[in-house]
Formats: structure tokens, C-alpha cells, sequence
């Protein structure tokens, strides 16, 4: 009989593998996203001094208010641009993106389009 993983436990291994490859800087943070079955999250974070620099997320009030849905791709795009802007205004312009060992397609590279159209650069 075989045993199949769940996603899940894929999906977090995945993302300690990316992890071992980079590391976000204070010149360069990390971009780093996750998202749930309902919401999405995302986060600059400083990893030499471990550090949230700016999040977003689609549980907050103001970005939940603009959004019909929070778990599609328009709610994945508004929180890139989101993410962009509170980064810009921060002084951000260059991170490293970490998708979080999710595939780039879909809600992620709709997320990280958006957020290098208000301004980020990776």
C-alpha cells in the first residue's frame, strides 16, 4: 500500500528548502507570503535581526472592506499592491520573494505582479 503525503507537509518542506537558499537582509528583506484556504498574508520581514518590517493581510478591516472575496486572485492582486505601497512608503524598494513553498501560478504570481507594479523590485 502506498502512502501519499498530505500537501500540506509537501508544501512546508518546500518552503524550508527555498529558506535555506536566501535570507532577508536590511538592504534586501524578505518577502514572505502565505495564504489559507480563506485569507492571505504577507509580510517584509528583516531575518538578520528577525523583524516584520510591513504586513498585509486580508483580515484586516480596510483591505477586507475593498474585497468581494478574500481568497481569490483580485483579493491576492489588491494585497500586492497593498503590500507595495506600505513598503515603498517604508523606504522598501528591493526584497527577495518567498512564496512560502506554494507554486507560482494563480493567487501567488498574482500577488508578486502586483506588488512590483506599486514599486517593488525582485
Amino acid at each position: 500500500m502506498v502512502n501519499k503525503v498530505s500537501r500540506k507537509e509537501v508544501r512546508a518542506k518546500k518552503h524550508l528548502r527555498i529558506r535555506n537558499r536566501f535570507s532577508g537582509t536590511a538592504e534586501r528583506p524578505r518577502l514572505a507570503v502565505f495564504r489559507s484556504n480563506n485569507h492571505m498574508y504577507a509580510q517584509i520581514i528583516d531575518d538578520t535581526v528577525g523583524n516584520t518590517l510591513v504586513s498585509a493581510s486580508t483580515l484586516e478591516k480596510e483591505i477586507k472592506a475593498e474585497l468581494e472575496k478574500t481568497n481569490n486572485v483580485e483579493a491576492a492582486a489588491h494585497l500586492g499592491t497593498v503590500i507595495g505601497k506600505r513598503a515603498v512608503e517604508k523606504g522598501i524598494s528591493e526584497v527577495v520573494f518567498d512564496r512560502g513553498g506554494f507554486i507560482y501560478q494563480g493567487k501567488i504570481a498574482a500577488l508578486a505582479d502586483a506588488a512590483r507594479e506599486a514599486g517593488l523590485k525582485f
